[in-house]
């Protein structure tokens, strides 16, 4: 009796203990291995283009080159490669975004492991998959005018659009994206006609309002920007 075929996995994710913690359930699947890991964008290109892995396990929210970046990266290289998305966001856009860049299948991060292991499977198979409460909240999405706006950026466009509500430079977005930096002055110019905002400012308030970054996150002087003034001078 043959056995069947191992599936082949690399995980990305930037923090190490998540990967470790997935590592050990994914080892518990006789089927699943996996061969090799990384820590951000580039490496994780560079670690499919090296190993050839069956299927990518991609965090979105990566260090320097972001997750739907990367995912465009390895669809142009290998337009077959199967890529599973296992994320933190929640956002219906986050999972239209992924799906338009290649990806087959989209789990949150607050399912359950036989979700996670299921979703493998069905991508290794060539099918799509979402985990049910993404299903759920890309059926009861809005169409309203503001996710009507998102929708319509690029992949790339959402991915720039992500970084610079991160108050990333555009110099950094740049050499993150191997992108010139009048290529990303031209994209920021456009996200904010598209999105039909005027300033910097107002880009944060809808990246904030659209659960596309999180106001927790945003550091001390970003904050500060966003806040009321309460002091009265008399």
């Amino acid at each position: 009796m043959t056995s069947e075929p191992k599936i082949t996995l690399l995980l990305v994710d930037d923090h190490a203990m998540i990967r470790e913690g997935y590592r050990s359930l994914l080892k518990k699947q006789a089927r699943l291995e996996v061969i090799t890991e990384a820590s951000d964008g580039a490496e994780a290109y560079q670690r499919f283009k090296d190993m050839h892995p069956d299927v990518v396990i991609m965090d979105l929210s990566l260090p320097k080159q972001g997750g739907i970046e990367t995912i465009t990266r390895i669809k142009q290289r290998e337009p077959l490669a199967k890529i599973l998305v296992f994320s933190m966001h929640q956002n219906p856009i986050f999972a239209l975004q992924a799906l338009n860049a290649g990806t087959l299948g989209y789990v949150t991060k607050n399912s359950a492991p036989e979700i996670l292991l299921q979703a493998i499977y069905e991508v290794y198979a060539g099918r799509h998959y979402l985990s049910p409460d993404m299903a759920q909240a890309l059926a009861l999405e809005k169409s309203g005018y503001q996710h009507t706006a998102l929708k319509s950026l690029s992949t790339r466009e959402f991915e720039i659009f992500r970084m610079l509500a991160e108050s990333r430079s555009k110099e950094e977005i740049a050499r993150a994206l191997n992108l010139s930096q009048k290529t990303v002055s031209n994209c920021h110019y456009l996200i904010k006609s598209k999105l039909n905002v005027s300033s910097d400012i107002e880009l944060i308030y809808l990246a904030i309002r659209m659960k596309v970054i999180n106001f927790s996150e945003l550091s001390g002087s970003e904050t500060e920007l966003l806040e009321p003034t309460h002091k009265i001078t008399h």
